[in-house]
Order: C-alpha cells, then structure tokens, then sequence
C-alpha cells in the first residue's frame, strides 16, 4: 500500500502560481519611468517566443510536481509480518577480584592469567547468543553494572576486553553482584531470569552474604548458574627448586555449588579453557524467553524515484535551453558575418 508520510507538504502545490499571480500583479502597476521599446517594430525576441509557447510551463509544472512528490517521502508499506519475540536476557557477572591475574592457565599454547582466558571464552560466548540481550557486571569489593541488558552484543564484548584487574578492589564481593542481578531483573516484566556468575574465590567484600543474596534470587525466580575458574595445580620455581601447590585452595566451591543448585541452576568447574568452553557451550542450552508475538509491515522509501525523476527532467531541460540557445546565437553570428563581412573587408583595405 502506498502512503505518502509527510502528506502535509502537498498543500505546496498551489505556490508557484501565487507566486506568479502576485508578480503580475505587480508588473501592471502604473510605474513613473518611462519604457523605451529595444525591438523594432514587428521583432519579437526568442526569449518572448520562448516563453510564449507552452512546453516551459508545462515542463516546470511536472518538476515542481515531482519535487513535491518526493519531499512528502512516499512509502510502500507491505503486508503484517508476523516476528517472534524470542531470545535469552542474561546477566553476566565477571570476577576482577587480584586473584583472577594469577597465571595458571594455557590460552593457545601460552600462560595467561584467568581474566585473559575468561575474556577469550566469553567472548565467543557472546557473539554466539545473536537475539539475546545480555548485561554485564563486574565486582571485585564492590558490584557495578558495565552494560545493561542489550542487543548490542558488540558493545558487551568491547565493555569486557577493557576490563582490568583491581579496577574496583582487590576483594570478592559475590553477594553484591548476586543481588545488583537480581534488582536489575526485577525492573523487567518478562525475563527467564537467568544469570551467569564467575569467580575464582570466595565471598570476602561486601554489603550483601551470599546466603542473603541466594534467598533474595529464589524470591525473584532468577536462576543462577555459577562457575569456579582456576587450575588444581601448578608449579612454581623457588630457590629451593620447584613444587606443585594448588592455586584454587581459595575457591569456595560449596558455596557456588548451594547458590546454583537452590535457584535452580547448576555450579561448573573450569580448570582450563577447554572446560570453560565447554561450560558455555552448555549454557548455549537454556530455553529462549518467548514473549509475544509482534507484527511489524515491511517499509520501502521511495521519495529517491520522483526526486531522480526531477533531477533528470531538469538536467535534460537545461541542457536542451542551452543547446537551442547556443545554436540560435551562432546563426546571428555567422548572418551578421554575411551580411557586414565584405563591407568591412574593404574599409580595412
């Protein structure tokens, strides 16, 4: 179906011929001076043949037209479209407590700290939920929202990768971070309500328990799936030689483990990257959020086809005055050579 959105602008027609009647009447008022005729008697000049004809008016008649035409910005609208509203809302909650910069993990064949791997998974974690809308927190003593929930999952990633560590603290604050989620799904009407919380230790900053935050997630329905990152073990070198300590003595995994499973969720273990991979790779399981069904009717522009037209029309009709013009002009000139040619041959000699 065609409709015009600015419809209003057609009122515009009718301005050139006001325009034109005013000018008139303006022209036949009495005038003090005196004209003098530059034509013999008889001569009437091109532009007056010109203008006498009617191909000009008609001619800017239809570019006047068309020009109207397009500044109305006429549109196609097509038949209803029926789109599902479908896709995940997820909450991702990142650790940038100091422990997350210790070094004991492989990312392609290199050591790497655990916020440099967390960054590497998540990201393709990310780019892969296309029709979701994802929000990130980051905690360490406290809890912060870096992106609210979003379908610009490019801007999520970039909030990420700039992430650093100690950026608010060295300490662990999950309780926080659990219940900054919460607040934040609770501001939305339909929501599966689902966050995704990785850490690397245990509770130790805060203004909110854990035991506090996992009550005030299973009032709210929001489930929460929590991942403990760190190797088992690692060897450091010393002036004594090398041994193996395990650098995740810290992780409270009990704790993770009764947050997740009495909101429903489930509580992973990701001692390298694969696992981590792994780990999202099932989260890529949890059910879309179905809302309702929305109708949209697909909108084509077409103001670029009488604005090209007019364009066009213009170009062609200047060009053609300009030709006839030129033309007119070099035939006076060679009659005039004709005529006084001879003539001022014979003075000059």
């Amino acid at each position: 179906m065609l409709n015009f959105a600015w419809w209003w602008v057609f009122f515009a027609l009718p301005l050139p011929i006001i325009v034109r009647l005013l000018s008139k009447k303006a022209q036949d008022m009495p005038m003090a001076a005196l004209r003098v005729p530059s034509l013999r008697p008889g001569e009437v000049s091109e532009q007056t043949q010109l203008r006498q004809t009617k191909i000009p008016l008609v001619v800017s008649s239809l570019i006047w037209l068309l020009l109207v035409t397009a500044a109305a910005r006429p549109q196609w609208l097509g038949e209803p479209v029926s789109i599902p509203n479908e896709g995940r809302e997820m909450m991702l909650a990142v650790d940038l407590s100091g422990s997350m910069k210790i070094d004991d993990m492989q990312l392609q064949g290199r050591q790497v700290n655990r916020l440099t791997m967390t960054k590497s998974v998540v990201y393709d974690f990310i780019q892969r939920r296309v029709g979701d809308r994802l929000g990130l927190i980051l905690f360490a003593d406290t809890a912060y929202v870096q992106a609210p929930l979003t379908y610009d999952r490019d801007t999520v990633s970039t909030l990420l990768s700039e992430a650093v560590i100690g950026l608010v603290g060295e300490q662990t604050a999950i309780g926080d971070a659990i219940g900054l989620a919460v607040k934040r799904f609770d501001e939305r009407e339909e929501s599966n309500n689902v966050l995704i919380l990785l850490t690397d230790g245990q509770n130790t900053a805060g203004n909110i328990t854990p035991e506090q935050a996992k009550e005030l997630a299973i009032s709210k329905g929001v489930k929460v799936y929590t991942i403990g990152v760190g190797a088992d073990k690692m060897l450091i070198q010393s002036f004594f030689g090398s041994r193996q300590i395990n650098p995740s003595q810290e992780l409270d995994e009990g704790m993770l483990t009764d947050i997740a499973t009495s909101t429903g969720g489930q509580y992973f273990r990701a001692r390298n990257a694969q696992e981590l991979q792994s780990i999202y790779q099932q989260l890529d399981a949890l059910e879309p959020i179905e809302g309702e069904t929305r109708k949209m009717r697909p909108l084509s522009a077409l103001f670029y086809y009488p604005l090209a037209a007019a364009l066009l029309l213009s170009a062609l009709w200047a060009f053609l005055t300009l030709a006839i013009s030129s033309y007119r002009w070099i035939k006076q000139k060679q009659n005039q050579f004709s005529a006084h040619g001879p003539e001022s041959t014979k003075e000059t000699k």
